[in-house]
């Protein structure tokens, strides 16, 4: 079984396009495990897939994408869907830094940090896993450091995506730093 396949498989079905495999999301993004199953089954190279292969393609992740919770699965960040996926709000650690192409510094720096096509504003609790993520679109990004304790104490909600993975609903440019 190829585990990072089927990872991405289930990111495309619980993230962006539930629709198509007859999912139905609740508003915090679980779906019945059962459910999910029935619809990989239903495509030829999933069709032997079980819980336990999920259960072991989400611990050997070292994305850790999705969870698993009293028979329900979920993708825990990067949803593109129209339903918004409700977030329990969460204290961030002081700094969280975001990855950006060059050309979108300037926009950031005036107008703050904006969800765009996704349901949120993906920040990272480190400077690496920044540089990872700007380097998807740009190979020298600017990583920009947000003063995430200090907006969440003048109201700006923050989430826990996971380890790694914080998110926000709009990072006004004032928290906003340049490396």
């Amino acid at each position: 079984m190829d585990y990072m396949k089927l990872s991405k498989e289930l990111s495309y079905a619980l993230r962006h396009a539930p629709w198509e495999y007859e999912l139905e999301l609740d508003e915090e993004g679980w779906v019945e495990i059962s459910q999910l199953l029935v619809a990989l089954h239903e495509s030829p190279g999933w069709r032997n897939v079980t819980e336990d292969d999920l259960q072991h393609m989400i611990a050997v992740s070292n994305k850790k994408r999705h969870e698993i919770n009293a028979g329900r699965i979920r993708a825990l960040y990067g949803h593109s869907t129209p339903q918004k996926i409700s977030k329990i709000a969460t204290q961030p650690p002081e700094l969280l830094y975001h990855g950006t192409p060059v050309r979108a510094v300037s926009s950031i720096m005036e107008h703050g940090l904006q969800p765009r096509q996704r349901q949120y504003v993906h920040l990272s609790a480190d400077m690496d896993t920044a540089r990872q993520v700007g380097q998807r679109r740009d190979d020298q990004p600017v990583i920009l450091r947000v003063k995430a304790g200090q907006a969440a104490r003048e109201g700006v909600l923050f989430y826990h995506g996971n380890e790694s993975i914080w998110l926000a609903d709009v990072i006004p440019s004032r928290y906003i730093e340049q490396g």
